[in-house]
């Protein structure tokens, strides 16, 4: 006779949170589902650039150069939208030692005045990206010959979707829960 099975966790199925246990999954927002198509196939792309030009360089003693910008290019493209697809599923590294202590109007205050330097952080960054897009314009890359404002826009976007993910949370009163709750980090 076996002994019982623990309950196994479907990892093919969306993790979006329900109302009830018994209710379908909710799908991916149209949006989401294009930006982390787009991650995907950025990591393949990089993942592709560097073992072709390894493989280059130790079998054949040579490389293609301009693959390093591309992978390069890619991996601040990468961080930048899975930044913000991070934000909209509450998956960044947060720090609650305090705000885990305290209930209530203290806690929500907590939120807010912490959303407002996240804000104010955001618009630094956003104004900064855009100075270094507009320098960029005239500036390019040494291979390629893309302008070095491709580069540049990637934090531009990543201030402006964290700014549209912090109006969600605000809109909301507290950040998204991740999918499975604290209880999935070990």
């Amino acid at each position: 006779m076996s002994s019982p099975q623990p309950p196994t966790r479907d990892l093919a199925a969306p993790s979006a949170p329900s109302s009830s246990p018994h209710a379908p999954p909710r799908r991916k927002p149209a949006l989401q589902r294009l930006a982390e198509l787009f991650m995907v196939l950025a990591l393949a792309g990089m993942v592709v650039a560097v073992f072709v030009n390894v493989v280059l360089r130790y079998v054949f003693h040579t490389s293609i150069v301009s693959y390093e910008e591309v992978s390069r290019l890619l991996f601040v493209w990468l961080v930048a939208v899975g930044s913000i697809v991070a934000a909209f599923e509450g998956k960044h590294l947060g720090f609650d030692m305090l705000t885990s202590r305290v209930k209530g109007g203290a806690r929500k205050g907590l939120f807010w005045v912490s959303q407002l330097l996240v804000a104010v952080c955001m618009v630094l960054l956003l104004k900064g990206s855009w100075e270094q897009v507009v320098a960029g314009m005239s500036s390019y890359s040494t291979v390629l010959g893309y302008p070095l404002a491709l580069a540049a826009a990637a934090t531009l976007v990543l201030a402006a979707g964290l700014l549209v993910a912090l109006v969600f949370d605000l809109l909301r009163g507290e950040p998204p829960t991740p999918a499975g709750g604290a209880g999935d980090i070990e």
